[in-house]
């Protein structure tokens, strides 16, 4: 059946040899993915590929059939038109670093209107912002609540939080047991929200250990995750 449905681009995979096959997170069934025939194919098909780049927001009229794999997209166009995400090359290995993460953990044929409506409203704050370097690690943190791990924001006056369990604690448990800088930066950005993000000040360093803090949190509570390949470019660009 033909419906429109709007769509976030999370990858795109190049299918013999001139088909793509594009994972879209869609606001009416979560994760769809289409096939687009013969795209590669002549310069006209080529031209439509702009619209496939990872994090395109897109309002699309689709062919989808319950009981296949793949779909396809009858017509397509932006919903968003990005100003910067694609162009900078900061926001783009951002870009590039989250379409993986988003990739990889979000896998239901399942909408979430929340969901979908925070991650576009994120990534037009990111397309619009000047200070940005620290947007990442901020919509990491925000991802959890959606996924259904998000720290628990109480007793958050305890000297530890514990990464395992997530909540905060009043004796260290050993190796998950997060405390000190890293603590203080936990509490004030579950405190913070985009628009207030650049009074926080993390210097390089301490924006790659906590990452990474964030990373291993993602590791403990979704048993498939997988840091992304793209954490060493992200890394060096913002280091």
């Amino acid at each position: 059946m033909l419906s429109k449905n709007n769509s976030i681009v999370l990858s795109k995979l190049k299918f013999r040899d001139h088909d793509l096959i594009v994972k879209c997170y869609t606001e009416q069934r979560g994760v769809v993915s289409y096939l687009l025939r013969g795209v590669l194919k002549s310069k006209k098909g080529l031209s439509k590929t702009v619209y496939y780049q990872v994090l395109s927001q897109l309002e699309i009229e689709e062919s989808y059939k319950p009981n296949q794999s793949l779909h396809y997209i009858k017509e397509v166009k932006f919903n968003y038109i990005y100003k910067s995400l694609h162009t900078n090359i900061y926001k783009s290995s951002i870009v590039l670093f989250l379409s993986e993460i988003l990739s990889n953990v979000l896998k239901e044929e399942e909408k979430n209107k929340d969901l979908f409506h925070f991650i576009g409203t994120a990534l037009q704050y990111l397309d619009n912002e000047d200070q940005f370097s620290n947007f990442h690690i901020l919509f990491l943190l925000k991802l959890t609540r959606y996924l259904g791990f998000q720290p628990e924001n109480i007793n958050n006056d305890y000297p530890y939080f514990n990464l395992e369990s997530g909540i905060f604690e009043a004796s260290n448990y050993g190796i998950y047991s997060l405390s000190g800088e890293n603590l203080t930066l936990l509490k004030r950005l579950l405190g913070t929200n985009f628009d207030t993000l650049n009074t926080v000040e993390i210097n390089a360093a301490q924006r790659q250990e906590f990452l990474n803090i964030l990373l291993n949190y993602f590791e403990l509570h979704l048993g498939s995750f997988r840091k992304p390949k793209s954490l060493q470019i992200l890394n060096e660009v913002f280091h």
